[in-house]
């Protein structure tokens, strides 16, 4: 028998995709009642030598999307994990030596070929300056060329360049805190699950900013390596750290059973709201572009989705060729199958700004994510008996 969808997952996690659509149309909808309340609160920033690097209220709504994941990793399964290299190998392969590439390759074949008329082959984005670099109007970077918008000089590139920065953030951001959720409704081995969590973030430390920097520039995108480092600092070693401590001294003030069954699940409403609000902020500035062109939407959740759907199947192939049990199998393949939205999202951000391109293609991953995925579980319940138990 499996386990059946619905009452496994709180009502955030069960209707997420439902928040997510209400979040586009109450951001759309915020953007034409008050159109200049984005634009202030993306005032809102950290400045380093003039440039925005950190909006303060985006910054604040991804930590509490980041610090409930992080705080969750118990350390000491990441040394017993050494115990099962094969699965864990597998998953860190996949993830970090396929999947970043593959995602490239199929975001720039339907973005920059054969959707390319669809967006528009004349359509530009504005982005932000790349941190540290110090370019003159008219000055050509990458892909870009310097312009002056509202007082701010910005780099104006071709906007389906732009959704493919999106899409390379999300191909370089395996696993996020839902792949507990899948793993668990697949009845796959959850200590895996957990442990793999914690290498990806771990190992995202130091492969994230160099994969991003590369595909990036491959893409004849602006390379802000300085601004990647910060992202993973603000974004992935800030929460870690807040996280690894806060946990270590909950557990020994009050016991690991009121940490996992209290502490933890006030936790997951506060994530998904931290998500919520940072969806509407980004849909209320981009709402112009949905309602200019609605299709926009398909056009970047095709290759997602394609993506998505091919690493689950490559992954979960490689898992029975090499024997692995269904409880590892499973997690294994739906862990390279997900993203991690909350750091595509506050790196796409951050790099690039609010109102970019590349911002609206990060937020579609968290669109189709939940609908994906559960199919995927479906998919893996219906075919455990291929595996050895």
């Amino acid at each position: 028998m499996s386990k059946d969808l619905t009452p496994s997952m709180s009502i955030f996690e069960r209707y997420l995709t439902v928040w997510v659509g209400l979040c586009i149309v109450g951001g759309i909808a915020l953007g034409k009642v008050a159109p200049g309340f984005a634009k202030a609160l993306d005032g809102m920033a950290i400045s380093v030598n003039g440039a925005p690097i950190v909006s303060i209220p985006i910054a604040v709504c991804l930590f509490f999307m980041m610090y409930p994941i992080m705080v969750k990793i118990d350390f000491a399964e990441v040394i017993r994990a050494g115990r099962s290299v094969k699965p864990v190998g597998l998953t860190l392969f996949v993830n970090w030596a396929i999947k970043p590439f593959t995602m490239y390759g199929i975001a720039l074949l339907f973005l920059g070929v054969l959707f390319r008329g669809f967006i528009g082959p004349d359509a530009m984005d504005l982005v932000k300056m790349p941190f540290g670099v110090d370019l003159v109007l008219g000055q050509t970077y990458g892909a870009g060329t310097v312009v002056l918008h509202e007082g701010v000089n910005m780099l104006e590139v071709p906007l389906w360049r732009s959704y493919l920065a999106g899409c390379i953030l999300l191909g370089i951001a395996p696993c996020t805190a839902m792949v507990l959720v899948w793993s668990y409704l697949s009845e796959g081995n959850d200590g895996h699950t957990l442990v793999m969590v914690a290498i990806n973030s771990l190992t995202m430390l130091i492969l994230y900013g160099v994969l991003g920097g590369f595909l990036l520039g491959v893409g004849r995108l602006p390379v802000p390596w300085q601004a990647l480092l910060l992202s993973i600092t603000v974004y992935v070693a800030l929460p870690l750290v807040a996280g690894f401590v806060s946990r270590k001294w909950i557990i020994a003030r009050r016991g690991e059973a009121w940490f996992k069954e209290k502490f933890l699940h006030v936790l997951t409403p506060i994530t998904i709201l931290a998500l919520l609000i940072t969806l509407v902020l980004l849909f209320s500035f981009k709402g112009e572009v949905i309602l200019d062109n609605p299709l926009t939407i398909l056009w970047i959740a095709v290759p997602l989705f394609i993506q998505t759907v091919l690493i689950f199947a490559l992954t979960y192939g490689l898992a029975k060729l090499m024997k692995l049990p269904y409880r590892d199998a499973a997690p294994s393949a739906l862990i390279g199958a997900s993203n991690h939205f909350e750091v595509a999202i506050a790196t796409a951000v951050m790099l690039f700004g609010l109102s970019s391109g590349a911002a609206l293609a990060t937020v579609v991953g968290v669109l189709i994510e939940v609908p994906v995925m559960l199919m995927l579980v479906k998919v893996c319940l219906s075919t455990r008996h291929a595996f050895a138990e």
